[in-house]
């Protein structure tokens, strides 16, 4: 089965977090003809790389999940991001028999495009009224197996690999910017562009079971991200670093016995918990994310090319600075 990804809006100051606050820091540091002291640039490296590959992999990678996000206690700057995904997973066929072993298998493929664009619009300050503008595009793919110990528990080993270009502008509109503007943009702090690779290993333990109609799906996902980056137009945008998530998630699945237009109605969701480590932490300023999604599609099984449902789907997610929501298409595909 092949789940789809939706397109989500999302308004956020996590994913840029205290980059302007940084760059700012560096600009009064420095003055027009002396470098800023290697302290503040090796904050502010280790800042933007952590932020880099966080925007990545949310704007990238199927399993993360996006949102319209509004963080809390801060009135100095507004963000708007917006990301659109189209991408997912599936396994392919019926499980098979491994040898003699009593256990099952299926292949498994994954894959995802994502775009990302965030806007940092400064509203107090030396910098009011500059905007500060990130755009991200990201593409990934991979597979590997699913292994099935009984008609209920199951264990997939997966690995995929991401490319991820990811560039900064930025627009000075404020009198103080813009008599340091050409500095920022010399010390690569402002203006610039980085592509990146991404590994991402991943593991999933799932266990199933149907009561009448109604589908349980209980599962557990860790996923680790390692992530550098291979060109970069400036020497201060850095990205080398790993992430790790951790979701654990339950999914209910239930067929209401009433059509619409020739098909059976379904509804369902999932409540999930995605615990945060490393630099997609330090990059979105919380340690979880909690996500509550619901669902109402449409089934096609048998009778639409490969289509097992069809439908909207809504999400609710908070996280400990922070709390937002996404929409899109919820669909899912049998091979």
């Amino acid at each position: 089965m092949l789940n789809s990804s939706r397109s989500k809006k999302l308004v956020s100051t996590a994913a840029c977090g205290s980059l302007s606050s940084l760059v700012l820091g560096t600009l009064i540091s420095g003055t027009a003809h002396a470098q800023p002291p290697s302290a503040t640039l090796d904050a502010f490296r280790n800042t933007v790389g952590d932020r880099v590959e966080a925007v990545t992999i949310l704007g990238g990678d199927f399993g993360v999940s996006g949102g319209a996000y509004n963080k809390f206690n801060d009135s100095t700057k507004k963000v708007s991001l917006n990301s659109s995904k189209f991408g997912g997973y599936g396994e392919i066929g019926d499980p098979q028999p491994l040898g003699d072993l009593g256990i099952g298998w299926q292949p498994i493929l994954q894959g995802n495009l994502g775009y990302l664009t965030a806007k940092n619009n400064f509203q107090s300050g030396p910098l009011n009224g500059d905007t500060s503008e990130y755009k991200t595009f990201a593409i990934q793919f991979g597979g590997g197996a699913r292994f099935w110990f009984d008609d209920h528990f199951s264990i997939a080993s997966t690995f995929m690999g991401m490319y991820g270009n990811t560039e900064n502008s930025y627009t000075a509109n404020s009198v103080f910017a813009q008599q340091h503007q050409n500095q920022a943009r010399e010390l690569g702090l402002i203006d610039w562009n980085a592509n990146t690779w991404t590994v991402r290993p991943a593991l999933n333990f799932q266990y199933t079971y149907t009561w009448r109609r109604t589908i349980f799906t209980l599962s557990s996902s860790p996923t680790y991200f390692y992530t550098e980056s291979f060109t970069s137009s400036s020497p201060n945008v850095n990205v080398n670093g790993g992430s790790t998530t951790w979701e654990n998630k339950l999914d209910i699945d239930t067929p209401l016995g009433v059509e619409c237009y020739g098909h059976e109605v379904r509804t369902g969701g999932f409540f999930s918990r995605t615990d945060l480590y490393g630099d997609i932490s330090d990059g979105l300023q919380t340690d979880y994310i909690y996500e509550a999604h619901g669902r109402i599609v449409l089934d096609f099984l048998d009778q639409l090319w490969k289509v097992q449902w069809l439908g909207i789907g809504v999400s609710y997610m908070w996280g400990s600075n922070f709390d937002g929501w996404a929409y899109g298409v919820d669909a899912a595909f049998r091979f």
